[in-house]
């Protein structure tokens, strides 16, 4: 046999060597970021809910979803543990330090103000501007009466 044939198969069983170790990375790094978690930890499930960790058990996360609500999770079902300015500015919507700088440009709500001038308005003409020209055919069918209740041309 030659080497030529046997090249694909070495590369498809490399790939899929690679491919599983990356993907075995992944699920230990997910583990043990799951073992580390505390109660009073930001969790973010896998199914996008933020909730607050109560306790923590073998299999299983008790999690206060709501101040007074309480569900039971297990812990694979935790997507990811989050750091508690990152939950606060999510969950809370407050920003750990918030700098209001002089420099920062006031972006206002509307284009009001970028269409407002100093000087005043001229005399504006609201008169009605003709964009076409009627032709003298138009005019013509214009002036005959219009058919109405039914009557046509047709015989």
């Amino acid at each position: 046999m030659n080497i030529v044939t046997l090249l694909p198969f070495i590369v498809l069983i490399g790939a899929m060597f690679l491919m599983t170790r990356s993907a075995k990375k992944k699920q230990q790094a997910a583990a043990q970021m799951r073992n580390e978690m505390q109660p009073g930890t930001g969790i973010r499930t896998i199914g996008g809910m933020y909730a607050t960790v109560k306790e923590v058990h073998d299999d299983a996360v008790l999690l206060e979803v709501a101040p007074g609500v309480h569900a039971v999770y297990a812990k694979n079902a935790i997507g990811a543990v989050l750091a508690d300015d990152e939950y606060n500015r999510i969950v809370h919507g407050t920003e750990a330090d918030l700098n209001e700088d002089e420099d920062t440009p006031v972006v206002p709500d509307d284009a009001s103000s970028l269409t407002e001038t100093d000087e005043p308005a001229a005399a504006s003409d609201d008169s009605r501007i003709d964009l076409g020209k009627k032709d003298a055919a138009a005019e013509a069918d214009d002036a005959q009466p219009k058919k109405t209740d039914g009557e046509s041309d047709a015989k």
